[in-house]
């Protein structure tokens, strides 16, 4: 099933909520200074200095939640757009520059590049706690595909989770090269925080961010 959902962020309440109790204050501060004029002394009426200062400076903190106010409204009218075009994703195969993989209902999948020729090419997967969960020796092409079933070095099945696959190419001299190291996954569902746009991928989640290419899903 795919998915598009917002949580909405605590900020839009937390300005509501400075913008009550500057309300509540400032009613207050009317109230004293009306009853204090009402009842000063005619005849040695009170400095109105330190009044005209705060009403000042109420002013100023009322025009500073307004202003954060807007821009709340507009980062959410952005957020807004941004999932919306976000939601276009789903359904396609992406790629990111990232080598971690989820495992779930579909193998992990990664697709590399060595920088040079390499004389052996060595792949190893890592769990999210960073335990080697299987070592493999790649053929030496300098692109190329590992889908991986979740097959682990001591013939069980690895749990659905995040994997990170890091790879060791050495030229004829035993000088190590270059790697890069993309996953790919088709994307299911799209979230966001109210900050970030986050694609759900055959199991985890991972930033738009991150995302260099999308392709449409093969049958």
């Amino acid at each position: 099933m795919t998915t598009v959902s917002s949580t909405t962020s605590s900020t839009s309440s937390t300005t509501s909520a400075a913008s009550t109790s500057l309300l509540a204050d400032y009613d207050l501060f009317l109230q004293l200074l009306t009853t204090q004029m009402t009842n000063q002394d005619p005849l040695d009426p009170m400095d109105t200095s330190d009044y005209t200062q705060q009403l000042v400076q109420y002013s100023q903190v009322e025009q500073s939640i307004q202003q954060n106010g807007t821009l709340e409204d507009i980062l959410t009218t952005l957020s807004g757009q941004q999932m919306s075009q976000a939601s276009n994703y789903i359904g396609q195969v992406a790629r990111f520059n990232s080598p971690v993989a989820g495992l779930a209902d579909d193998p992990a999948h990664w697709t590399y590049y060595v920088d040079g020729t390499a004389a052996s090419l060595t792949a190893t997967i890592t769990d999210a706690s960073g335990n080697t969960v299987r070592t493999l020796d790649l053929d030496t092409d300098s692109e190329g595909s590992l889908e991986w079933d979740g097959l682990q070095d001591d013939g069980t099945y690895a749990e659905a989770g995040a994997y990170t696959l890091t790879l060791n190419a050495l030229d004829v001299n035993g000088e190590t090269l270059d790697t890069t190291i993309n996953s790919m996954a088709t994307v299911s569902d799209v979230v966001t925080d109210g900050t970030d746009i986050m694609l759900g991928v055959n199991g985890i989640r991972m930033s738009a961010s991150g995302l260099i290419a999308l392709s449409a899903a093969t049958e």
